[in-house]
């Protein structure tokens, strides 16, 4: 590969690899010629490989640097297989050469030893982009290499990607249609035909940047041009008056902002937002402005009960289904289809073809890597949508308080979701705002440039401290989940069980002569009082107590999921559990995905557990605090964090506020968001509703509020008398 010296050269002197100081003795019998006359390449890329080298001893690589990562690797290849093979090398020199390749090698391997994301970029295999390609020339002809006429000519055309197909072919056999899916299609065999997305294509004008590479330098703008902006979009004044929200809620300035640019015709959008300021319902009203629907709704197993009830919520003219499973339950005709990540793949033959109008991904972080399955059939459908959609211009919202986890290559599939990139170029809106910049990567502020026509494509991020102004100094907000596994049918079982006991000495007692002086009310008070005293005295069979428990067993998996979202999100988070199982249950959740936590107790000495509230506030490593309900709820400060979780609920309203004032107090500079867990269909739903009428109760007695007032029995109580009332109402 090498040809003679015509080139600028590389001195040997400090820079280059593996004893490059040193003359060659066996390479040419003359004297004063240098060993890089024969291999002058070599000391050019022992030069490259050393500033590659100094980039990642200080972190990541950037993808200036990872492209000349690459690009050393492709010609130590080629420079080896010709040493290997010269017929004009000696023996001494052939092995001087290699020996100082190897060196090159070394410190290739190490660099992507301290950067593990470069080590897909030696592969022989690697796809090389147009920059790459411009290095290569360019060192070759350093060294004074003759290149071939096609050589000096750069292909600036990308390569094609293959858009992911919506059904791979190894799912399928697994495709399952539900029945309201086909009674949906039989009644609408066929959608209504819109042309106007392909009336619209046109040849695409040659562009002054369709000859550069521009996704590694749109990256980079994000770690280089943010020059103290934060990446949000410019959004327009919140209308004077809300016509968005329902009666009985209303939006806060921030959220009024966002639906205020939907209206506007705005149509992809990552949504940022820290937790708690209310992303789902922005999406909700975002679709109902857009009238995108049918919407299609990817999110966490965790949460995609709690999108039906913000469905419900915000827009309760429209109706939500929810796929569990197979879909033997789910509303095709609904406007809102809800499906969790897990169950995805057997669905994509339908989802794929239902003529969505909108699509949104929650937690669209757990996407990012692109070779992933799950990434796969999200952007699949994403694609189906869009050419089915009017105008080939559907909704399109990513919503994530973290889009970045590792590197900023996590941007590259929310960005391709979102279709402002299409694999390794940006499509036809992000070129004509990088266009508008006038600007090229070699310009000197096209980063900064380049980084505001990405966030106006529709980046929207805002934090608590942000608009502290729209929200309440402590808030709660219930997540409810539903529990679909043997466990939460077994607790959903002994319900019906104790509701049907509950139900018999109702009856019995009914019958008797003494009833005549009682009401149903006071039968049934009378029924459920007699229950709880039992409960308290026997450790055997199914009651209240151990109801209430296994109930926070089975949903100590899905809290601690929520936990762990929470924590990757916004940092330390506060969880807060009754039962030690459940708390050890978390703790090994937190563990298995690296997650730093602190344990508070009741068995801990008074050292310790100032040892780990001190670990909590202070060491940045630590991320949760995994504490007891009845341990921690007095005497403990973990203002370091702005968010609970309450994976359990208490029996009593003091106890919970007590919680949450672990964090809520004197110097907390956010705002503070509870997050309740409840188990749907359960009665956790009606344990957390007693609880609130009981913080009603202490509001209108001591803060001289106008809540209603409530019988002041035990929750305990009110509980059973619920769950007999459901056994009546279910007897009818």
């Amino acid at each position: 590969m090498s040809g003679p010296g015509q080139g600028t050269r590389s001195g040997s002197t400090g820079s280059t690899a593996s004893g490059t100081r040193s003359k060659s003795r066996g390479s040419s019998g003359r004297s004063g010629r240098s060993r890089d006359d024969d291999a002058p390449l070599i000391p050019i890329l022992a030069r490259k490989v050393r500033e590659v080298e100094a980039k990642a001893q200080g972190g990541k690589v950037g993808p200036t640097n990872r492209v000349k990562f690459q690009v050393i690797a492709l010609l130590m290849r080629e420079e080896r297989a010709k040493v290997k093979t010269s017929t004009e090398l000696t023996d001494s020199a052939r092995a001087e050469m290699l020996k100082r390749l190897d060196g090159i090698a070394t410190i290739l391997a190490k660099t992507a030893a301290r950067d593990t994301s470069l080590i897909t970029l030696l592969e022989p295999d690697a796809s090389v982009s147009s920059v790459a390609q411009r290095f290569r020339r360019d060192w070759l002809l350093e060294a004074g290499t003759e290149l071939s006429p096609d050589e000096l000519i750069i292909t600036t055309e990308p390569p094609k990607v293959q858009q992911p197909t919506v059904i791979p072919a190894e799912l399928a056999d697994k495709q399952v249609v539900p029945a309201s899916v086909r009674a949906r299609q039989l009644a609408n065999p066929f959608l209504a035909p819109d042309f106007s997305a392909v009336a619209a294509q046109a040849p695409a004008p040659r562009r002054r940047l369709d000859s550069w590479e521009l996704l590694g330098p749109l990256f980079k703008s994000f770690e280089q041009g943010a020059g103290g902006v934060a990446a949000s979009m410019e959004l327009p004044p919140p209308p004077l008056i809300d016509r968005y929200s329902p009666p009985g809620h209303e939006l806060m300035v921030h959220q009024a902002r966002f639906i205020e640019s939907v209206r506007a015709g705005h149509r992809s959008f990552l949504l940022a937002d820290e937790p708690g300021l209310g992303k789902t319902a922005q999406s909700v009203l975002a679709a109902s402005v857009a009238n995108a629907y049918p919407l299609l709704v990817v999110v966490p197993n965790v949460v995609k009960v709690n999108w039906a009830r913000e469905v419900e919520m915000w827009t309760p003219h429209r109706r939500a289904t929810v796929i569990h499973g197979d879909g033997a339950q789910l509303d095709a005709f609904a406007d809102v289809v809800i499906v969790n990540y897990e169950v995805l793949d057997r669905h994509l033959s339908w989802l794929g073809t239902l003529g969505f109008r909108g699509m949104v991904v929650d937690e669209a972080h757990f996407i990012k890597n692109l070779h992933s399955q799950r990434s796969r059939y999200v952007l699949g459908l994403a694609e189906a949508i869009r050419r089915t959609a009017p105008n080939g211009d559907p909704l399109l919202m990513a919503l994530t308080g973290t889009p970045l986890i590792n590197d900023i290559d996590d941007f590259r599939a929310i960005w391709q979701f979102l279709g402002w990139i299409d694999g390794s170029k940006p499509t036809a809106p992000l070129m004509e705002r990088l266009e508008e910049t006038e600007l090229t990567p070699a310009d000197p502020g096209f980063y900064q440039a380049a980084r505001r026509a990405v966030v106006d494509m529709g980046i929207v991020r805002r934090k608590k401290v942000d608009v502290a102004a729209d929200l309440p100094s402590k808030r709660i907000a219930d997540l409810p989940v539903e529990l679909d596994d043997e466990l939460g049918r077994s607790i959903r079982k002994a319900e019906k069980e104790l509701g049907e006991r509950l139900l018999k000495k109702f009856r019995t007692m009914s019958a008797s002569k003494a009833a005549a002086d009682y009401t149903p009310e006071q039968l049934m008070r009378m029924v459920a009082s007699s229950e709880l005293e039992e409960s308290k005295s026997t450790t055997t069979g199914d009651n209240v107590f151990t109801m209430v428990r296994k109930i926070g067993q089975a949903k100590a998996q899905l809290a601690a999921d929520y936990t762990a979202q929470l924590a990757r999100s916004v940092g330390k988070v506060v969880f807060f559990a009754k039962h030690i199982d459940v708390m050890d249950q978390a703790e090994e959740a937190f563990a298995s995905r690296g997650l730093t936590t602190v344990s508070i107790r009741g068995d801990q000495t008074a050292d310790f557990r100032q040892g780990q509230i001190d670990a909590f506030n202070n060491d940045p490593e630590v991320s949760i605090a995994v504490c007891s309900l009845t341990a921690a709820g007095v005497g403990v400060n973990l203002q370091a964090a702005s968010n609970v979780v309450l994976a359990e609920l208490s029996w009593t309203a003091a106890e919970q506020t007590q919680a949450i004032d672990r964090v809520h107090r004197i110097g907390q500079e956010e705002p503070v968001t509870a997050w309740r867990i409840i188990a749907a269909h359960t009665i956790d739903t009606k344990i957390a509703e007693l609880i609130d009428n009981k913080q009603g109760l202490a509001a209108r007695a001591l803060d001289g509020s106008d809540a209603d007032l409530v019988p002041s029995d035990s929750i305990q109580l009110e509980a059973l008398v619920h769950l007999l009332e459901q056994a009546i109402e279910g007897a009818h």
